[in-house]
């Protein structure tokens, strides 16, 4: 080697020596680790211990060549990110159907039999994002389903999930709730020539409780959710219409009242994740009408 090849030798060495971890790890394959350590370095909560956020399937050290995100990783929605070549695919609500994702009691299971052989076949990594989506500041749910409404405007700055609307009747709120999300199957509980101007929403699943129930504030008209069971929250409803209260309630379906939340989670992890594609994966409404 010549002096002059030699000293290059040196410099490009040093070069690297010097590099910046994170360059050195932008040269190297993309693993499903690195896409969630990015994720919980930017999602701006400290993340908890305790928390369903973690790998349903697959394995840490899969080499990532394209990301999905979807509201629910049904077999729909797995099936068609690996077919568009996505071998991660970050999910909102469960895999294998409970909220915890537990497997033991599904072994024979053929549903679940069937679904853990594609996803082992085709090697794909399943990370489940829940918790800390929601924690994030503002939650990112919220953020998605806000802007596929339009009801940026209208927010209330104290609380993400109250909106003053233009005065409208429930009726119309409904139907624009069921065009702009593109629901099948939304169910309303109230008169439809009721005027409301004043929106309190539960994007995903509202649990009843006594000492949260949207629709019996004075400063609510309407009260969205995604699904809650019928002998509490719609029972209630019920009730307070009959004793006379103007009160509506809207159940759009727990799919399609989170599902722009995820869309809204692609655009936001195309903004440190780079390497690879990133898609959204919309989670088909599972009911239809006879």
């Amino acid at each position: 080697m010549d002096v002059l090849s030699r000293r290059s030798f040196l410099v490009s060495a040093t070069a690297i020596a010097a590099a910046p971890l994170s360059t050195v790890r932008a040269r190297a394959a993309l693993s499903a680790a690195d896409v969630i350590q990015r994720i919980t370095d930017r999602v701006g909560v400290p993340w908890r211990t305790e928390t369903v956020d973690r790998i349903i399937a697959g394995t840490a050290h899969t080499t990532v060549k394209g990301i999905a995100t979807t509201m629910m990783s049904t077999m729909d929605v797995v099936q068609r990110a690996a077919s568009a070549g996505r071998n991660m695919i970050v999910t909102h609500e469960p895999t294998f159907y409970s909220h915890q994702d537990g497997v033991n009691q599904l072994k024979d299971d053929p549903a679940y039999r069937y679904k853990d052989a594609f996803i082992r076949d085709h090697g794909i990594v399943i990370f489940r994002f829940h918790d800390h989506w929601h924690a994030r500041r503002p939650d990112g749910i919220a953020t998605g389903m806000v802007q596929a409404l339009g009801w940026e405007k209208y927010v209330s700055a104290e609380n993400p999930r109250q909106f003053t609307l233009p005065s409208t009747t429930l009726g119309e709120l409904a139907r624009q709730l069921q065009s702009r999300l593109q629901v099948r199957t939304m169910r309303v509980v109230g008169d439809p020539s009721l005027s409301v101007t004043r929106v309190a929403a539960s994007w995903g699943y509202f649990t009843f409780t006594p000492t949260d129930i949207p629709l019996s504030r004075p400063d609510v008209d309407v009260f969205v959710v995604g699904e809650t069971r019928e002998w509490e929250t719609v029972e209630h409803a019920q009730d307070l219409i009959a004793s006379g209260a103007k009160k509506g309630l809207i159940i759009l379906g727990h799919v399609v009242s989170e599902q722009a939340g995820m869309k809204y989670c692609a655009d936001w992890l195309k903004g440190f994740v780079t390497e690879v594609p990133i898609d959204f994966v919309p989670a088909a409404e599972p009911f239809w009408r006879p």
